[in-house]
């Protein structure tokens, strides 16, 4: 008999401990360390590079280093901190603030974190590769991030960690969704939502319409280098001539967007910190909501704004 109690209770353990595996306060904590960690790493980037510009005909970095920690440091503090961070604030904040047990999805929200990681992984490993990291700036811009004119592998690995934390977002996104709309308490309506929910759902709706486009556009870079596709190359193959300026297009209509992503679940985060140390209500939340919510319609209008800022 008490053998059987103590598999039983090991077995009831075993399924504890493979819940709070996906339980999403702990995913929400282990988004915003390790977002936090890749913080770290760029702030040292950032001294290195500012370290080399304090002085002029300073020799601390090469040319080519210099180029590699200018374009890691933007990428990793656009891709890897920023929105990941907030992303952990709402995996954390989201389903307490509407009263859901957990997120939607709760095994898709790790795998989203995986992604996540597994790609802030990817790259920075181009930095210990022969050629070094990725040197031709955040951007990416092309033909400057062609196999022809950055052939190391560290460009590989950059595009290969822009698709991992692209679909991490596209994932993430849509189970906050999915949490807002499907699993509010009863009698929780849409204006009685708290301003960062509010703000973390449109967030959300930006990067369903920002990110699949960098994340394509990724890909789509990946095979031309390995490939030869031939989409971004301006020279004439087979009577098919390509356009480096589409990945232009392409990577402005997820930028812009993009800066809503960033700013908006932060302003989430002082519309919520304010009241509770000013102990005041906050004041014009329908107008407050409505402001956010403009921020979808700005960033639909992403396709003419790429196309200003290509030029």
């Amino acid at each position: 008999m008490w053998i059987a109690a103590g598999a039983g209770a090991r077995a009831e353990a075993g399924r504890d401990r493979s819940v709070s595996r996906h339980d999403h306060k702990r995913i929400g904590i282990a988004y915003m360390v390790t977002a936090y960690a890749f913080f770290l790493v760029a702030g040292a980037l950032a001294m290195l590079i500012r370290t080399e510009l304090a002085e002029p005909g300073s020799e601390l970095l090469s040319q080519g280093r210099y180029n590699d920690m200018f374009t890691m440091h933007g990428s990793i503090m656009l891709f890897l901190f920023l929105g990941p961070f907030a992303f952990g604030l709402g995996n954390y904040f989201v389903p307490l603030q509407v009263g859901a047990r957990d997120m939607a999805f709760p095994r898709l929200n790790a795998l989203s974190y995986w992604f996540y990681l597994f790609g802030g992984i990817t790259m920075l490993i181009g930095f210990v590769t022969a050629d070094g990291a990725a040197d031709f700036g955040w951007t990416g811009y092309t033909p400057l991030s062609s196999i022809t004119r950055s052939p190391g592998i560290g460009g590989d690995l950059w595009l290969m960690a822009i698709v991992l934390t692209g679909l991490s977002g596209v994932l993430t996104a849509v189970n906050i969704v999915a949490t807002v709309v499907a699993m509010r308490a009863p009698s929780m309506r849409m204006f009685r939502l708290p301003i960062f929910t509010w703000n973390m759902l449109v967030t959300s709706i930006l990067v369903l319409i920002a990110f699949p486009t960098v994340t394509s556009a990724g890909v789509m870079l990946f095979a031309d280098r390995q490939f030869g596709a031939h989409i971004y190359d301006p020279s004439t193959h087979e009577g098919v001539v390509g356009s480096p300026i589409l990945w232009q297009h392409l990577f402005w209509f997820f930028g812009h967007p993009e800066v809503y992503i960033l700013v908006l679940p932060y302003f989430g985060v002082i519309t919520e910190v304010l009241p509770v140390f000013s102990r005041r209500p906050v004041f014009g939340y329908a107008g407050l909501v409505f402001a956010t919510r403009s921020a979808t319609a700005e960033g639909r209008t992403g396709a003419s704004i790429a196309r200003h800022n290509a030029r």
